[in-house]
């Protein structure tokens, strides 16, 4: 794609930024080499302006490795063995590597984000696809995905986890602030929340589930250790675990909030080693 001053211009751009275009490439060039020279003059943020404005292509960039300042790439991004960038690594499509991915700032891809290896940012990971990591994936601030993410080690997410397809874990699930995920939940190990844990489906856990706020799933909820929470637990079916389950003060345990109340013994059973102190709804089952 050839961009021109008048094609530039009518997206708005900085003057400085415009200024660049014109003074340093007379006012023209190939968008992808726009974008290469703009990251090597370090002018990243109106790289991704750029970006932002024109879109993904359906340009291919395979490399051995990725070691540099950044990486802002129209296309599909492919690396054999590993990405490593001082601040963001971004590209319009997918980015794929054998190896492992880690950024000082942020990781973007208007698709999959897929390393064979772990992934880790100090900002945020942010996908259109799906994205999996062959390792663990530890991301600072924001993790945002509109498919699955899945990990074959842990996920720990210093802000807000939010998820559009399932989320699955080997071992452990941590969220800073919030984890809402619009289908299921599914760890090996501990699923924890400092804020809410919201599932559209249901949940699953090897070990404790944990949260400070709310605990909701529209379906059932299942873990090998204690349900805590600091407020409500609200399930559209039944809630198994051979440990605790305890809302917070003042709130209570609701489960059958999806079933009718006459299928509640068959659908709605709630299992814990003890009957929890304010179970408002659901069948009680004794321990499971």
């Amino acid at each position: 794609m050839q961009l021109t001053k008048n094609f530039v211009k009518a997206k708005q751009p900085c003057a400085a930024g415009y200024r660049w275009f014109v003074r340093s490439r007379n006012g023209e060039g190939e968008y992808q080499q726009l974008l290469d020279d703009l990251v090597a003059e370090d002018r990243i943020e109106d790289a991704i302006w750029l970006l932002d404005q024109f879109g993904p292509t359906d340009q291919v960039r395979v490399l051995d490795f990725l070691d540099a300042k950044a990486m802002i790439f129209a296309g599909d991004l492919v690396v054999k063995h590993g990405i490593d960038v001082e601040t963001i690594v971004r590209a319009g499509r997918s980015i794929k590597t054998e190896g492992g991915i880690r950024a000082t700032g942020n990781i973007v891809a208007g698709q999959d984000v897929k390393a064979a290896g772990g992934m880790r940012c100090d900002g945020d990971l942010l996908a259109g696809g799906d994205v999996h990591a062959g390792w663990g994936i530890e991301v600072g601030k924001t993790l945002s995905c509109r498919g699955n993410v899945s990990a074959s080690w842990s996920i720990d997410v210093g802000l807000e986890l939010t998820v559009d397809g399932d989320l699955h874990a080997h071992r452990d699930i941590f969220a800073g602030t919030s984890l809402v995920c619009r289908q299921g939940i599914k760890a090996g190990g501990a699923i924890q929340s400092d804020g809410c844990i919201h599932a559209e489906r249901g949940i699953i856990a090897g070990d404790a589930i944990q949260c400070a706020d709310y605990l909701d799933a529209r379906w059932g909820v299942k873990a090998g250790g204690d349900i805590t929470a600091g407020s409500a637990i609200r399930v559209g079916e039944g809630i198994e675990t051979p440990g605790s389950i305890s809302c917070g003060p003042g709130h209570g345990v609701y489960a059958g909030l999806a079933v009718r109340v006459d299928a509640w013994d068959v659908s709605a059973r709630v299992h814990a080693d003890r009957r929890p102190d304010r179970l408002l709804s659901g069948f009680w089952g004794g321990r499971p």
